[in-house]
Order: C-alpha cells, then structure tokens, then sequence
C-alpha cells in the first residue's frame, strides 16, 4: 500500500509494543529510531526500517513520539540535531509521551513557525495493552489533524479520545495517571492496615475485586502489592513521580490544593530517595508497611 512514510522514535518498554502494532497494522513503512540499537533490531526483524533522526528528518512524513518527558521531546524536536528543520520531510509530529501542559503548547507554536503541525497524544494503561494495541490515547490538537492522524493511532490503542486543542490529551491523561496512582497508595494503605491487624493481605485483594472497593487499578497492581514483588523495567516511581509533579503543576497554576495527590507525591519522592526509583510504582507499599 502507497501513502505516507511514517517514523517512530522512542521504543522501550511502551513504545516497542506500540511501534510493532502500527507497523502491522497501517500497511505502510515504519521508519524506527531510539537510542537503544537493540530496540531497534528487534522491530527491523519484523519489518521496521532502522533509522535515526537525521535520516528521519528526510524521509517520515508523520512522526510519533514516545519519550520519556518533555525535556527528550522538544530536543528530538529542535534540538543539535533536530527532527524538524527547513527543507526536512516532517510535516506532523505526534507526541505519545506524557509532558508538562505549558511546554507541549509551547512547542506547537514553535513547529507551526517551521510549518510542521502537532497532536499529543498521551498513552494509559499497562505495557500488555501496548503489546496487545489496547491502550487508551487521548489526544489534543487540531480537528482536522486528528481525523487524519486517528486511523494510526487505533492501530496502537481501542480507544482513542479528541480532547480538545492542543495539551488537552496531556490534561486528560495526567488526571487519569494522578486518580490511578492515588488510588493504589490507598490500596498500598489498605493492605498494610489489614496485614498489620491479622488479615492476609492477598485475601484482602481478592475480596476488594468482589465489591464496591473494585477497580481498574486494583486488577493492575493487586498481585503485586500482595506478592510485594514489584521489578524494575515496568512503569517507575520515578516516573510516576514525574507524572503526578505535572499533576501538581497544573494544579498550583489554577489555585487548587490537592491533598490527596501531594501526599502521594510526597511518598513516591520518599520511595526514589530509599533506592526504588527504577521498581515498578506500587513499591510505595514498603515504605506505608514501614511506616
């Protein structure tokens, strides 16, 4: 099938999974670049093209984004070396990253100068969803470029939201990851409370999915806060620290105080100065037993 080049930049733990499926699903060539190399050859075996972003900036038309914050971003973006440049074949960038609101609309004005238009498109749910194409985007921008742009995006997620204009897709997904992670230091608080008064803590787990207390967060990290396995090359406290810090930021930016969330904030940043900056998020757990 003809049509447009498209390119991929940033395939980790989220972004492999998402790379593979737009490249089986879109029937056009996947231009793939990331600093890991080994990334990148497992996607060239199935098909991708091994690229980097010089070479992506001459020959991808619409290029998606999956990095670890606005600071990776904007230098692909417009750094030494930039993904977007005069004379360049960039005409789209999709940033599936999540990034500070303020920036990412900053951004957009500074490629709709280079005359390249922009969609963030902000990713939830786990890494199996990334493997399996059923993740939740939700994104902001243009409608017209979202028209355009969504046949791809379904080809990584079975749920793709318009928000609004530009960072609205950012303001949706980190309220969704600041419920998520508020909500799983209250199961962390929950399991401690039941171990500490005599009451196995997976039993806990297993009668919470049972009634009101159910969510999509307990069914994501039930087993391992009652297991207290939580391994590293899932998603970080340190990112999910990162991700609740621009929860706050847009908090403060409209005068609201919210408790719950600082709190959280506040127990991630104690996890990261323990030593658990790299384990999967619900470790929080250790430092709530601890307490």
């Amino acid at each position: 099938m003809s049509g447009p080049v498209l390119g991929f930049i940033g395939v980790g733990v989220m972004g492999e999974g998402m790379c593979r499926n737009l490249l089986a699903k879109s029937g056009l060539p996947v231009h793939v670049a990331d600093v890991q190399a080994e990334n990148v050859a497992r996607l060239a075996a199935q098909g991708a093209v091994a690229s980097s972003v010089r070479a992506l900036r001459e020959t991808a038309h619409t290029v998606f984004l999956s990095l670890p914050s606005i600071d990776q971003v904007e230098e692909v973006c417009l750094g030494a070396d930039p993904l977007v440049a005069p004379g360049g074949s960039v005409k789209t960038v999709v940033d599936m990253s999540t990034s500070d609101v303020p920036r990412t609309r900053a951004l957009a004005g500074r490629l709709a100068a280079l005359g390249v238009r922009f969609l963030d498109a902000p990713v939830a749910r786990s890494r199996e969803a990334a493997n399996n194409g059923t993740l939740l985007i939700t994104v902001g921008g243009p409608a017209d470029l979202f028209e355009t742009v969504a046949p791809w995006l379904r080809c990584m997620g079975s749920d793709v939201v318009h928000c609004g204009g530009v960072g609205a897709g950012q303001v949706v997904k980190i309220m969704n990851n600041m419920v998520l992670l508020s909500t799983v230091n209250s199961l962390a608080e929950a399991m401690a409370i039941a171990e500490a008064a005599g009451v196995d803590k997976a039993l806990l787990a297993g009668v919470l999915r049972l009634g009101s207390a159910d969510s999509f967060a307990l069914k994501l990290t039930g087993e391992r806060l009652a297991t207290d396995v939580f391994p590293e090359k899932l998603f970080p406290t340190a990112y999910a620290l990162k991700d609740l810090k621009l929860a706050l930021g847009l908090a403060q930016a409209s005068g609201i105080q919210p408790a719950v969330a600082q709190a959280t904030a506040a127990l991630l940043d104690a996890a990261c100065a323990r030593g658990y900056a790299m384990n999967y998020y619900p470790v929080i757990y250790r430092l709530v037993e601890k307490q």
